[in-house]
C-alpha cells in the first residue's frame, strides 16, 4: 500500500534534547503477538503493541486468515482459531512496507492446504522472497512470483506438510522465524540450525504460547528444534518498548551538545543490544538503568547524554545480527565521532527496505562526510562533533530508517538536512517527529 504524497521534511540544530523519549512497543514482538495469537486457541491480550502501519498491516491479514482482531482501550485482543485453523482469504494479503510481516506471514500460512496471495507497497515488492519460499518448499509449499522471486507472490501450500531440517544460509531472524511458523502446522519435529545467532523473540514466545521448542549449541551452529501441532495456549503479553526506536533518541541525545534524555523501558533481548554495545565501546555516555525482567525479556531505562568524545571503532562483525537495523543511525553517529568506524559483514543491508549502505553512503557524502563502502563492508571518517555539513536533501527511497537516521543527522549538522519524504516513518515509529519535537528537535515541514 502507498503511504499517499512525499512529505519533505527538514531537521535544523537546536538546543540541547532534554527530557524521557516514551518510545513505541517492540515491533518484532508486536508482528509475532498478533500470528501466535491467531493461531492460539481462545483469547490472547496484547497491551503496549507498536500501532505503526506495518503491525497493523499484520493484524488485517490475521484477520484475513479467520482470526478477530478488536482493540478493547488500550489493549488488543486476539481471538485465536488454533494451529491448523487459518482459514483461506478471501483476497489479496496486503503487507504495505513490512518485510517482517510478509515473512511470517508466509511462514504460518505455507503448510495450509490453500493459496495466498502476497503483495506489498513499492520498496517491498523490490525485496528478495526466495530465502523464505526456498525452505517452505521443502515442506510441500509452492511459490509463483514475479522473476527474481519477488511481489506479488502466490504461495499454494502444502496440504500434507512434512517436518523439515534447515540450516540458515545467512543470519535472519525472518527466515529462521518463518520455517518455525511452519513448523507448527507439520508432524513431527522441525529443525532450523542457524551459524550466528539471531534475534530469539520467536523461540521465547513459541514457548511462551506453550509450544516444545529447545534450543541447544552443536558443532553446526544453533539448533532450534520444534514439535509440530501443539495446542497453543493463548497469553497476556505486554510488550516492551522497541530497542530499534530507541536508537534514534539515544543516537541524537549523544551527538546534540548539552542533552541528557532517558528512554524506559526499552527490551534489551542481547540478541538485539548490539549498537548499544557498540555505542558504548565508542565512549558514549550511555547507562542502563533500573535493570529488570519484564515477559521473560531484559528491560532497562536507557539514559544518553551528549558524549563529545566518542572515537570511531571497528564493530565486531559477530555482532552484525544483533544490530543490523541500527547501523544507517549508528553511521550518523560514527560521523560526530573522532576517526573511522569500520562495519563489515553486513551485506544484509543491500537487501532491507532499499540499499541501506548506498542510500546512506550517499547522503552522507552529500551531507560533508567521507564514507567508503563495498560489497558487504561500508567505513565513515568521523570528524568530531558538528562533523556533518549538512544543507543537502537526501532521498530515503521509502525506507523509514533512512528517514529518521538523517533528521537525526540535522539535528548535529552545521546546515540543516532535509529528507524527501518523512511519510515511511508511519510504518514503524508514527510518534517520532511528535517524541523528538518534545525533546526539542526543531524540525520544518
Amino acid at each position: 500500500m502507498s503511504h499517499g504524497p512525499a512529505t519533505p521534511l527538514t531537521a535544523t540544530a537546536s538546543g540541547p534534547l532534554t527530557g524521557e523519549a516514551h518510545v513505541p512497543g517492540d515491533k518484532s514482538i508486536s508482528h509475532r503477538s498478533l500470528i501466535l495469537g491467531a493461531m492460539a486457541v481462545g483469547e490472547t491480550r496484547v497491551t503496549g503493541l507498536l500501532e505503526g502501519q506495518d503491525v497493523l498491516d499484520t493484524g488485517r491479514a490475521m484477520q484475513a486468515f479467520g482470526a478477530r482482531v478488536t482493540k478493547d482501550g488500550d489493549t488488543w485482543v486476539v481471538n485465536g482459531v488454533g494451529v491448523g485453523g487459518l482459514m483461506e482469504p478471501d483476497d489479496v494479503i496486503d503487507c504495505g512496507n513490512s518485510g517482517t510481516g510478509v515473512r511470517l506471514l508466509m511462514g504460518a500460512a505455507a503448510t495450509h492446504g490453500f493459496s495466498v496471495t502476497y503483495t506489498g507497497d513499492a520498496s517491498l515488492r523490490k525485496r528478495p522472497m526466495a530465502r523464505v519460499t526456498d525452505p517452505l518448499a521443502l515442506f510441500g509449499a509452492v511459490a509463483h512470483g514475479r522473476s527474481g522471486g519477488r511481489l506479488p507472490m502466490t504461495v499454494v501450500g502444502a496440504p500434507e506438510p512434512v517436518p523439515v531440517r534447515y540450516a540458515t544460509p545467512v543470519a535472519s531472524a525472518q527466515v529462521k522465524s518463518a520455517v518455525l511458523l511452519a513448523g507448527l502446522n507439520a508432524p513431527g519435529e522441525t529443525v532450523v540450525v542457524e551459524r550466528e545467532a539471531t534475534r530469539d523473540h520467536s523461540e521465547r514466545m513459541l514457548r511462551g504460547f506453550g509450544a516444545q521448542i529447545e534450543t541447544r549449541e552443536t558443532r553446526e551452529g544453533r539448533e532450534i528444534t520444534l514439535v509440530g501441532r501443539p495446542e497453543l495456549r493463548p497469553q497476556t503479553i505486554v510488550v516492551p518498548r522497541d530497542p530499534s526506536s530507541a536508537a534514534f533518541p539515544v543516537c541524537a541525545a549523544l551527538i546534540v551538545p548539552g542533552s541528557d534524555v532517558l528512554v524506559p523501558n526499552i527490551g534489551l533481548n542481547p540478541t538485539r543490544a548490539g549498537l548499544f554495545e557498540t555505542l558504548r565501546d565508542m565512549g558514549a555516555d550511555l547507562t542502563y538503568e533500573n535493570p529488570r525482567q519484564e515477559g521473560g525479556e531484559p528491560v532497562a531505562d536507557l539514559r544518553a547524554r551528549f558524549s563529545p568524545d566518542m572515537k570511531g571503532i571497528e564493530v565486531p562483525p559477530d555482532r552484525a545480527a544483533s544490530m543490523i537495523d541500527e547501523y544507517p543511525v549508528l553511521s550518523v553517529v560514527a560521523a560526530n565521532a573522532e576517526g573511522t568506524t569500520v562495519m563489515r559483514g553486513v551485506a544484509e543491508l543491500r537487501v532491507k527496505e532499499c540499499d541501506r549502505i548506498d542510500a546512506m553512503a550517499t547522503g552522507l557524502r552529500a551531507c560533508g562526510v567521507t564514507v567508503r563502502d563495498g560489497a558487504d563492508w561500508w567505513e565513515v571518517d568521523g570528524r568530531g562533533p558538528g562533523g556533518v555539513t549538512g544543507g543537502a536533501t537526501v532521498a530515503v527511497h521509502l525506507d523509514h530508517r533512512i528517514a529518521m537516521s538523517f533528521l537525526c543527522a540535522g539535528m548535529a549538522a552545521q546546515v540543516g538536512i532535509t529528507v524527501d519524504d518523512a511519510g515511511p516513518i508511519l510504518t514503524s515509529f508514527p510518534i517520532f517527529r511528535s517524541l523528538m519535537e518534545e525533546l526539542g528537535a526543531d524540525f520544518t515541514s
